[in-house]
């Protein structure tokens, strides 16, 4: 199994190059908050929206099926898991009802309003199972799988239609007003783009290495868990040092280029100007957060 093709997580998606690759990474960055933010304190079905609202985004943007395909069914596979798992699981409040009036059975009220706060209770199994979910749980449900997928799947769309070196002069440019009080933007820019670079190098290192034990045709179960345990501690322990030894090599090939510090060798990334889609696109985010205030209030 190629890790870098059925799981491009972190990568820089190089050809074809779509209207979201063209958009100003400074753009994309805002929208990325905004996805990020936008959620907080905000009702599941604005949640949910906003989970339409990517894969929309997706598609529209013509990104190859076969780049977020596998992604993108894996990650909604594992979010309806949290979702399922939440929604079953115990909601965290142990409510004691007590009646108001006096219990008389001879009194059949009908109830003041159609409230329910327990919405499911099917008995399975008798009485010993009951599948049965709560108000307060599927709220959690809806909050913690939406959660997952905003947050994962946002941040791995950017990446992918964002080279490191575009994020990197977006950020640096952000933050240039940060330099007033001596804080070395270009430096923590600089770390984060080979932060960046080095994502595919560990997902390089750990598919060889996974290659490397399959060639040995090493039979799990005659081993036992003491012995596997200890093959796992050498592959994670071989997997450190190729990895360290890939960090060397990036440190001694900055040192070789004469990177001493920003001032003395100014690092030129890419040279920003927002277009007339990039303001189309900016734009859109006042009817956007105009929603979420509006409409996606708890």
């Amino acid at each position: 199994m190629d890790l870098l093709r059925s799981l491009p997580i972190g990568l820089y998606l190089e050809h074809p190059v779509t209207w979201l690759h063209r958009l100003d990474p400074r753009v994309k960055m805002a929208w990325l908050l905004s996805f990020l933010l936008s959620p907080i304190l905000a009702s599941p079905w604005y949640r949910l929206w906003i989970v339409i609202l990517l894969i929309l985004l997706t598609i529209l943007g013509m990104i190859p099926k076969r780049v977020w395909w596998q992604q993108l069914g894996l990650l909604l596979l594992f979010c309806f898991l949290v979702f399922f798992l939440t929604l079953l699981l115990p909601d965290g409040l142990k409510l004691q009802t007590q009646p108001r009036l006096m219990s008389d059975h001879s009194l059949n009220l009908p109830p003041a309003t159609d409230y329910k706060y327990v919405l499911v209770d099917l008995p399975i199994w008798g009485d010993n199972f009951h599948f049965s979910f709560t108000r307060r749980s599927l709220y959690l449900a809806i909050l913690s799988s939406t959660f997952l997928f905003t947050a994962i799947y946002s941040s791995t769309l950017y990446l992918l239609t964002t080279a490191p070196e575009e994020i990197t002069a977006g950020l640096e440019e952000l933050l240039a007003p940060l330099e007033r009080w001596k804080i070395p933007v270009t430096e923590i820019t600089l770390t984060l783009t080979l932060s960046l670079r080095f994502v595919p190098l560990v997902m390089e290192e750990i598919q060889n290495l996974t290659r490397s034990i399959k060639t040995r045709a090493i039979n799990w179960e005659k081993l036992g868990w003491k012995n596997s345990l200890k093959i796992a501690l050498v592959v994670v322990d071989r997997l450190i040092e190729n990895l360290l030894v890939r960090a060397e090599q990036t440190a001694m090939a900055i040192d070789v280029r004469g990177f001493t510090s920003p001032n003395q060798h100014r690092v030129l990334w890419h040279s920003l100007q927002l277009t007339g889609i990039d303001w189309l696109v900016l734009g859109a985010l006042i009817p956007f957060w105009g929603i979420r205030i509006i409409w996606g209030g708890m």
